[in-house]
């Protein structure tokens, strides 16, 4: 899986973009914005209130395997007769929950080493940026097997592993801006009337680098979802019986001849959750950079 571009992520509009490009800019923000939101919002709700609405209990089994579609089994059911419909909608509340985690562990040592580097400088920079680069020179899916592997396939090992692969583009992200902003007037003027460093840092430099920060943040969930799914699809994800979407495509994939709608199902899931970030990410970055102008 490749890594996401720090650079594309936060590319600003042209300096000389004509009124009439900017206004055609913020208008499709405006409207990549209310399509993300609308399917964040529909994903949340459904996973969250999932409990509350799946027909059937996520693990009960019944006689009816690989039934197709029916009043009683909307999407139908699978090997061991479980309700996909109802394993769908809770495998959302389990890889959405790993997701939202690591990417905030992830977000949390990003802001802290970026921030660090970026404005401390010098030595500190070197030996923070160094480290991460000897994380960031391995594929993000490559390490990711290796870590759970010598880990263990369990959720906070799951979590844990996400956090560490996807910290290093976070810095990045972080850093980049934080290099330039720290040179900024407004920062010299808060030194020289005796503001801390540490005040500096967070309450000058950091809110300004906080487009390019969201617009990654929504990027990097996009790639965390294909990450957990994948993992799981390999069985080093969360252990059974508990669903989730990557577990129900490997339990699925033998049967997808004999009940098609067993694959289709959290397939279609991953890619609606990842589209939505995608969306989202895109439609920030539009209103961002047109409102940075």
């Amino acid at each position: 899986m490749s890594e996401p571009n720090p650079v594309a992520a936060s590319a600003p509009v042209l300096p000389d973009a004509p009124p009439e490009l900017r206004r055609r800019r913020a208008t499709s923000g405006q409207l990549l914005m209310a399509v993300g939101l609308a399917m964040f919002v529909t994903m949340i709700v459904v996973t969250v209130f999932g409990p509350m609405i799946t027909p059937y209990n996520a693990s009960a089994t019944s006689p009816d395997s690989l039934a197709g579609p029916t009043a009683a089994h909307w999407l139908g059911t699978d090997s061991i007769g479980r309700d996909v419909l109802s394993r769908l909608i809770i495998g959302g509340r389990t890889t959405l929950l790993i997701t939202f985690i690591a990417v905030f562990l992830a977000l949390a040592l990003g802001l802290v080493l970026g921030l660090m580097a970026g404005y401390v400088g010098g030595m500190v920079d070197q030996v923070i940026m160094r480290a991460l680069d000897i994380v960031f020179a391995f594929p993000v899916f490559l390490l990711a097997i290796a870590v759970v592997a010598a880990l263990g396939p369990t959720v906070p090992n799951l979590i844990l592993t996400i956090a560490i692969v996807y910290t290093p583009t976070m810095a990045r992200v972080v850093r980049g801006p934080v290099l330039s902003v720290k040179r900024w007037d407004h920062v010299e003027a808060a030194r020289s009337v005796g503001v801390g460093e540490f005040g500096i840092a967070t309450r000058h430099v950091l809110p300004m680098v906080i487009s390019p920060i969201l617009v990654q943040t929504a990027l990097t969930l996009a790639h965390t979802i294909f990450t957990v799914t994948a993992l799981s699809f390999l069985g080093i994800g969360p252990p059974p019986p508990e669903p989730n979407w990557g577990g129900m495509l490997s339990e699925a994939r033998q049967f997808m001849e004999l009940a098609p709608l067993t694959v289709i199902g959290p397939a279609a899931a991953i890619v609606f959750a990842t589209l939505t970030f995608i969306v989202l990410a895109n439609g920030l970055r539009e209103m961002l950079d047109v409102g940075s102008r």
